[in-house]
C-alpha cells in the first residue's frame, strides 16, 4: 500500500531517466524500508549538489525538498531556484519530500542536522539549489552537444527545450536524460546574473495549492494502513506528575478498544479507530503521583517575575555606563512590559504514525526536525538511526511546535509501539493528540517580562538604555543547553542585545527562572516579546521628547540603511505625513509605527485603529514594508507577511495561557481564541528591491504588529498598553 497520489504513482512508472538524486517514495513495507536502510541514502552517497534533482523520460523535473512544507512556501521556493538555473518550464516542475538523511539534506545554517526552522529554508538553499539546477543543465547541454556534434556553447535551453539555433535541432529533456546520466556531474558551474532571472523575483504559482485545495495533499491524519491502531494518551493533569496506578477495566470495556499500556508520559489507550480510543481514555481511571508536580498559578509566577525585575540578572550586553548616564539624564523614563505563555495552536494538532518490526521502524509525520526525532526514536527503540525511516508529510502549521527539542509526540508514538510490540508481528500505530491534549500538555512560548529604563538629554536625544528581561530559557534542560553561555540564552534576549538604536550607554541583563512549565520556540522566538517591549517604549520616548515617532527613530538609525529603507517605504505607502481620516461620531482613530529586525530581515509596520465609544476597537489597516533581500517569490513573501501579521495580531488580541495551581486553564479555541476573519485588518505589503541574499520571511512579520497597534491605540486614546493580550481600560469599564 502506498500513500502516494495516483499521479505520483504514474510518475514513478515512468521513472527511467536521469536520476540525479537517490529517493525512496513514501511507501509502506518492511522490504522497502530494508532497502532504504541498506541504500546509499543512509550510507555511501556523499552530499552533492545533484542530490536534489531528478528528471524523467517524461520531461518532468522533480526537486527533492529537504525542508518541510508547513504553509510557508518551501515546496514552491526550492523548485523555483532549480527551475531558474535549469531553464525548465514551470509546468514540468514537481516536488517531493526528501528522506531523513542529514548527510545530504542538512540545513546549511544549522550544521550537520536536517531540520526546518528559523526562517532558513530559502536562505540556506539559495545557492545550493541553484547550483544543483545549473549542474543538471550543464549535463543536458553536454549530452545534446555530443549527440549533435556541436560546441556546447552553441546550445541554449528555454522553457525546457534544448536547442541548437544554427541547425534548428531541438530536444526535450526526456530525450537527453539517458545520455546525460552517463556523464560526470560538473563540480564547477556558472550561475545566472540577477538581470537574467526568469523566475526569481517574479510571479510563480504555488506548487502545493492544487493538492491542498482538492484534498489530495497527504497529512499524517490521512495515514490509514491495514491493521493500524489509533492511540490517545492520558497525560498528567499537572506538569511533572507521573502515573501512580491505573485501572484499565472500564476502558477495555469500550467497544473498539484493543489495549491499554503505560508509557513514560502517561497511559495510552489503543483502539481500532480514534473515537473508540478517545472513549476508552475518557473511561480510564488513573491515579497520579503529583508529589513532584508543578503547582504554581499565573499570579504567583508573575509575582516572582516582578521580584526579579528589581534584581540585576546575568549580563547579556554592556556598553558604556548606563547607570551613570541615567543619573545625569535630563529626562528618565521606565516601564514594565508583560507577555503571557502562548500555545502554538496549530490547525492540525500533533500526530504521528509509526510501523515497528524486528528490522526497524518507519515513521510518517509532518516532520520539522528529522535528525533530532530520528536519533531519539532510535534510542528509545534500541535501534540505529539509519533503521528509522522518516517520511516527511505536509504539516498543517507548526510555528515551532513540531521542532521539539524533546521530540515529545514522535517519541511518544515510538514508546507506544514498543509497549505493544511482540516479536514476529509488526506493529502499526497512529498517535493522535487532540487539541485539548496539546493545549494542556504541550509546550509554550515562555512568559516574559521586560523592564526598560532610558534617559534623554535636554534636546530629547537618547543617552542611556537599560533593559532587564525575565523569562524561562528554551534551551536549559535540553540537548542544546551547551549554547547557553554565562547564563545567557540568546533566544531570550534576541532583539535586545542587538538593539539598533544609537546609544553610547547600553545594558541588557537576563533572569532565566527555572519553572516546571515546558517551553519551546514560538514563531519568531525572542523577537515576539523583545520587539513589543522595545518598540512600545520607543514610542513613549518619542512622546516624552515631543518628537514624531518615526523622526525620533530615524535620527537614531543613521548607520542602519536597511532599517531606514523600510521606514521610508512604510511612511510613503501609509501616507504617514497626511492626517488620518476621522472616524464616525464618537469614534477615536489612531496610527502607530513599529520596526524590527529578525532573521536578517527588516520589517516596518504602520497600524491604524478605530476605538468605538464602548471602548472596543478594531485594527483597520496595516501597512507593512519588508526588506528580505532578494524576494525569490514576491507572492509568497506577501503571504508570509500577511500571515505573520495575522498570527501576531491573534496573540496581541487574544493569546494567553494561564495556570491555576499548575494546571493549564485553556483547552481549545473556545477559551483560547485565534484571530477570526472579521478581525483581520486590510494589509498592504511593500517589498524593498534588494540585491542582498534572501533572508527569512516566515517569522519576521509576527513581532512588529503588536507594538504598532499598541502605539496606534495610544495615539487614539492616550492609554499605554504594556501587557498582552490588550485590554483597554475604556473597554473594561464600558
Amino acid at each position: 500500500m502506498s500513500v502516494d497520489s495516483a499521479s505520483r504513482r504514474e510518475f514513478f512508472k515512468a521513472g527511467a531517466g536521469l536520476t540525479l538524486a537517490f529517493y525512496l517514495p513514501v511507501g509502506l513495507a518492511a522490504s522497502s524500508r530494508g532497502k532504504a536502510a541498506a541504500s546509499p541514502a543512509t550510507s555511501s552517497i556523499p552530499l552533492a549538489p545533484n542530490a536534489f534533482v531528478r528528471i524523467g523520460t517524461d520531461d518532468s523535473v522533480t526537486v527533492i525538498a529537504k525542508h518541510l512544507e508547513m504553509g510557508q512556501g518551501t515546496y514552491t521556493g526550492l523548485p523555483t531556484l532549480v527551475a531558474e538555473e535549469l531553464d525548465a518550464a514551470w509546468s514540468q516542475m514537481r516536488v517531493e519530500a526528501a528522506p531523513a538523511d542529514a548527510k545530504r539534506y542538512n540545513n546549511l545554517l544549522f550544521g550537520p542536522m536536517q531540520a526546518t526552522g528559523g526562517s532558513t529554508s530559502i536562505a540556506n538553499s539559495f545557492m545550493q539549489m541553484r547550483q544543483a539546477g545549473a549542474a543538471v543543465r550543464a549535463m543536458l547541454v553536454s549530452a545534446a552537444a555530443q549527440r549533435w556534434q556541436v560546441a556546447p556553447e552553441s546550445i541554449s535551453i528555454h522553457q525546457g527545450v534544448v536547442s541548437h539555433l544554427a541547425s534548428g535541432r531541438k530536444a526535450r529533456f526526456g530525450e537527453l536524460v539517458e545520455a546525460a546520466a552517463q556523464l560526470s556531474v560538473p563540480q564547477e558551474v556558472k550561475l545566472k546574473e540577477p538581470k537574467d532571472f526568469v523566475y526569481i523575483g517574479k510571479h510563480v504559482a504555488r506548487m502545493d495549492s492544487k493538492a491542498k485545495i482538492n484534498g489530495s495533499a497527504i497529512y499524517t491524519q490521512d495515514i490509514h494502513l491495514p491493521g493500524m491502531l489509533t492511540a490517545v494518551v492520558a497525560h498528567p493533569p499537572r506538569f511533572g506528575a507521573k502515573v501512580k496506578s491505573f485501572d484499565a477495566a472500564r476502558a477495555k470495556a469500550v467497544k473498539g478498544v484493543v489495549d491499554v499500556v503505560e508509557i513514560p508520559t502517561g497511559v495510552a489507550v489503543l483502539g481500532k479507530d480514534f473515537w473508540s480510543a478517545k472513549k476508552g481514555r475518557d473511561a480510564l481511571v488513573v491515579v497520579w503521583d503529583e508529589s513532584a508536580a508543578f503547582r504554581l498559578s499565573s499570579a504567583e509566577i508573575t509575582s516572582q517575575y516582578r521580584a526579579l525585575l528589581d534584581v540585576p540578572g546575568a549580563t547579556a550586553r554592556k556598553v558604556g555606563a548606563a547607570d551613570t548616564a541615567l543619573a545625569a539624564a535630563h529626562t528618565q523614563l521606565s516601564a514594565d512590559f508583560s507577555l503571557p505563555y502562548l500555545a502554538h495552536a496549530t490547525m492540525e494538532p500533533m500526530n504521528c504514525a509509526i510501523r515497528l518490526d524486528t528490522e526497524g521502524c518507519e515513521v510518517w509525520n509532518g516532520e520539522q526536525s528529522q535528525s533530532t526525532d530520528q536519533s531519539k526514536i532510535a534510542a528509545a527503540l534500541g535501534l540505529k538511526p539509519e533503521q528509522v525511516k522518516i517520511n516527511m508529510l505536509y504539516a498543517g502549521g507548526s510555528f515551532g511546535r513540531r521542532s521539539s527539542t524533546q521530540s515529545d509526540y514522535p517519541l511518544e508514538a515510538a514508546q507506544i509501539a514498543k509497549a505493544i510490540f511482540k516479536p514476529g508481528k509488526p506493529v502499526l500505530v497512529k498517535l493522535v493528540w487532540t487539541r485539548e491534549d496539546d493545549m494542556r500538555a504541550g509546550s509554550y512560548r515562555p512568559q516574559f517580562m521586560h523592564r526598560i529604563t532610558a534617559g534623554l538629554d535636554a534636546e530629547g536625544n537618547l543617552v542611556a538604555w537599560k533593559q532587564r528581561i525575565v523569562g524561562q530559557s528554551i534551551l536549559v534542560g535540553t540537548a542544546l543547553e551547551g549554547f547557553v553561555k554565562d547564563g545567557i540564552d540568546m533566544s531570550s534576549v534576541e532583539g535586545a542585545v542587538n538593539l539598533p538604536y544609537a546609544t553610547t550607554n547600553l545594558n541588557v541583563d537576563l533572569h532565566s527562572p527555572k519553572l516546571g512549565v515546558p517551553v519551546l520556540w514560538w514563531r519568531s522566538v525572542g523577537s515576539t516579546h523583545s520587539a513589543f517591549a522595545i518598540e512600545s517604549f520607543m514610542d513613549e520616548l518619542a512622546h516624552a521628547a515631543q518628537k514624531d515617532p518615526i523622526a525620533f527613530r530615524r535620527k537614531l538609525l543613521t548607520e542602519h540603511p536597511r532599517h531606514l529603507g523600510v521606514i521610508d517605504l512604510a511612511m510613503r505607502a501609509s501616507g504617514w505625513d497626511k492626517p488620518l481620516a476621522p472616524g464616525k461620531p464618537g469614534e477615536k482613530r489612531g496610527r502607530g509605527f513599529a520596526l524590527h529586525e529578525s532573521f536578517n530581515s527588516f520589517v516596518a509596520n504602520v497600524a491604524e485603529v478605530t476605538v468605538k465609544p464602548d471602548g472596543s476597537f478594531k485594527v483597520d489597516r496595516v501597512v507593512c514594508a519588508v526588506d528580505c533581500g532578494i524576494a525569490v517569490n514576491p507572492d509568497v513573501v506577501r503571504a508570509q507577511m500577511e500571515g505573520g501579521i495575522g498570527f501576531g495580531l491573534s496573540a496581541a488580541l487574544h493569546g494567553e495561557i494561564t495556570l491555576n495551581e499548575g494546571q493549564v486553564e485553556q483547552s481549545n479555541f473556545t477559551d483560547y481564541p485565534v484571530l477570526r476573519i472579521n478581525e483581520m485588518p486590510h494589509i498592504e505589503v511593500h517589498i524593498m528591491p534588494s540585491a542582498e541574499p534572501p533572508s527569512g520571511v516566515g517569522e519576521p512579520g509576527t513581532p512588529v504588529v503588536a507594538p504598532a497597534v499598541a502605539n496606534a491605540l495610544f495615539a487614539a486614546t492616550g492609554e499605554r498598553l504594556r501587557q498582552l493580550p490588550f485590554k483597554l481600560d475604556a473597554a473594561k469599564s464600558a
